[in-house]
This record gives C-alpha cells, structure tokens and sequence, in this order.
C-alpha cells in the first residue's frame, strides 16, 4: 500500500468516528444550542486542542510505548466516561438563561474551552481510535514519524472544525430563534445533560468490562 492510499483510508476511518454522535458532538450542540454561536465556537476549539494532544499521544504510543496500549484501554474508558458523567450531570441540573449567559460571557468562553479540552482529552471513543488505528497506519516505510503525526494531525483538526464547527454554527442559529424563549433554552441544555449521562454510562460499563 502506498503512502497516500494509506493516508486515504485513514482519513475515511477518522472521517467517520468524528460523524457518528458521540460525546464530542452532544457537548458541542448543548453549547451551541445553551449558549449561542460564542459558546459552540468555544467548544469546537477546545476538543480541536484535545484533537491534537491525540495525535502527540498515538506519535509517542507508536513510537515508543505499544506494550501499553492493552493496559491503557479500560482506564481509559473508565476515567472518561465518569468525567462526561459529571459534566451531563452538571448540564442537565441547570437553568441557563439568555441573561445570565450575556452577563459572564468571556468566563464562561474559557470554561467551556477547557471543559471542551477535557472532553476530548478523556473521550473514550478517541482514545479507542487513537489505540486501535495509529499502531496501524504510522509506519517507519513512510518516513519520519514526526512528519506522518503532522498530517493526521493537520486532517484530524481539519476535519474536526468542519464537523464540529458546522453542527455549532447549525445549532446556534437555532438557539437564536429561542432567546424570546428561556424556559425552552433551559430544557433543551437539561435534555442534552441527560443524553450525555446515558451515552457516558454505557462508555462506564464497556470500560470496566474491558478493564
């Protein structure tokens, strides 16, 4: 196989993990939809940071640490899904209101920045992917492994922000027909909390299955 039919075929399989909903996507359309266009944009930054913190871990497991992987997995999955837990838990007890959400804007950008960077730092699905797919398509025959982590890098942000930033931008324009609405606003981010909880929770059980 050569180099750019790999890189091909990775970015089909790392195209479809950011598409298929997850817990990346749910926090990414409750702030859209909780906070505005600010907020979505927030979050899709934040997971595109923790996008290329995965890259730098899957160069160093290749590289150097593939005895470990098996016994990576179920922490993992395990540490993250009880995290989400906690942050749908959080969203899903709230009441955000369009005023309270315009007084404390930019403390409220920078948390939901790093809460996004934490998101996709500990996401399960990443880590599964990262684990199960680099040790196959980062090889010595395609060069330098700092070269190959810069491309996958460079395609996982790209397409991160296309998908992410989209389905924020989507959403926020919805959640501006809604600011006359509060009380909608509020149950729509509760309802997200909850679907949050109820994908991390099965994450919770398939990790300590594997663990």
């Amino acid at each position: 196989m050569t180099y750019a039919e790999n890189l091909g075929l990775f970015t089909l399989l790392l195209a479809g993990i950011i598409t298929v909903p997850g817990m990346d996507m749910i926090f990414v359309t409750a702030n859209a939809l909780t906070g505005g266009r600010r907020a979505g944009v927030a979050a899709t930054s934040g997971i595109m940071l923790g996008g290329a913190f995965h890259t730098l871990f899957g160069t160093v497991a290749v590289a150097t640490l593939s005895t470990l992987v098996p016994q990576l997995a179920g922490p993992m999955l395990v540490i993250g899904a009880a995290y989400m837990i906690w942050i749908g838990y959080t969203l899903a007890r709230s009441a955000i209101v369009i005023d309270d959400i315009e007084a404390s804007r930019l403390h409220r950008t920078a948390r939901i920045f790093t809460q996004g960077l934490i998101t996709c730092l500990i996401n399960p699905k990443a880590w599964l992917f990262i684990l199960a797919v680099y040790p196959q398509f980062m090889r010595p025959e395609y060069g330098p492994f700092w070269r190959q982590a810069l491309v996958m890098g460079a395609l996982t942000l790209l397409l991160q922000a296309t998908v992410y930033g989209g389905l924020a931008l989507a959403a926020a324009k919805g959640r501006d027909a809604l600011t006359s609405k509060p009380q909608v606003t509020i149950w729509i981010g509760r309802a997200a909390g909850w679907l949050l909880v109820a994908v991390a929770v099965l994450m919770l059980v398939e990790g300590w299955r594997s663990w």
